[in-house]
C-alpha cells in the first residue's frame, strides 16, 4: 500500500494490523482518484471509517486543503498518525478517535463543511443509511458535496430511493463498488 500521486507520491503506508480493516488496493484507489481528481484541489475531505488513512492521505497528497480522519479503533488512529507523520502531511489533518456518528455530530457543532466525504464502513454492518442521515442533519454537507461509499459488490443501498440522496455514478470492481452520491434528487 502506497501513496499513488502528488507530493507524497510512492511513499509506503502502514496497514492496520489484524483482519478488522480492508485496505483499498492501489489499483482501486487509483481508479477512484482518477474520478475524484477534478474535485480534490483545495477541498476539505472527510475520511470516515478511515482504517490506515490511505484515502484521506491520498487526497492531501493530491492537493486537498484539509483531511479529517475518523475511526473508533485506537490501532487505526495510531497507524493514521504514523502514516501522516511519515508522509509529512500532519499539518493539514485532523484525526478523531470516535464513532462516525459522534464525529459527525461534533464536526457539525464546530461548523465544518466538507467538499468530499469518503466512507468505507464495515461490509454487512448496514451503517450507510444512518451515516448519510447524520451527515445531512449535522449540516456539514450540501448539494455540492460529493459523497463516495465503498460497499460490497452486492450491496445496492436500497434506502437511497426513499432518502434525500441520489446516486449519480457507480463504479464496480471485482469484489466491491463505489457509489458516488449527492444530496438532493438529481434530474436526468
Amino acid at each position: 500500500m502506497r501513496v499513488i500521486a502528488g507530493k507524497a507520491r510512492r511513499l509506503p503506508l502502514k496497514a492496520v494490523p489484524g483482519l478488522d480493516t480492508r485496505p483499498t488496493v492501489d489499483r482501486i484507489k487509483e481508479t477512484l482518484f482518477n474520478i475524484l481528481n477534478p474535485y480534490i484541489p483545495g477541498s476539505v475531505f472527510l475520511d470516515l471509517f478511515s482504517g490506515s488513512g490511505s484515502i484521506g492521505i491520498e487526497a492531501l497528497s493530491r492537493g486537498a486543503r484539509k483531511s479529517v480522519f475518523v475511526d473508533n479503533s485506537s490501532k487505526a488512529v495510531s497507524v493514521i498518525e504514523e502514516n501522516l507523520a511519515f508522509t509529512k502531511l500532519s499539518d493539514d489533518a485532523l484525526v478523531m478517535r470516535k464513532t462516525a456518528l459522534s464525529a459527525i455530530s461534533e464536526l457539525g457543532m464546530k461548523k465544518y463543511y466538507f467538499d468530499i466525504v469518503y466512507m468505507d464502513p464495515p461490509y454487512q454492518a448496514n451503517l450507510e443509511e444512518e451515516t448519510l442521515k447524520a451527515l445531512e442533519a449535522a449540516g456539514i454537507i450540501d448539494e455540492e458535496t460529493l459523497i463516495v461509499i465503498e460497499a460490497d459488490k452486492h450491496n445496492t443501498l436500497p434506502f437511497i430511493g426513499e432518502s434525500n440522496f441520489s446516486v449519480i455514478r457507480e463504479k464496480e470492481y471485482k469484489n466491491n463498488k463505489h457509489y458516488f452520491i449527492k444530496l438532493g434528487k438529481q434530474t436526468a
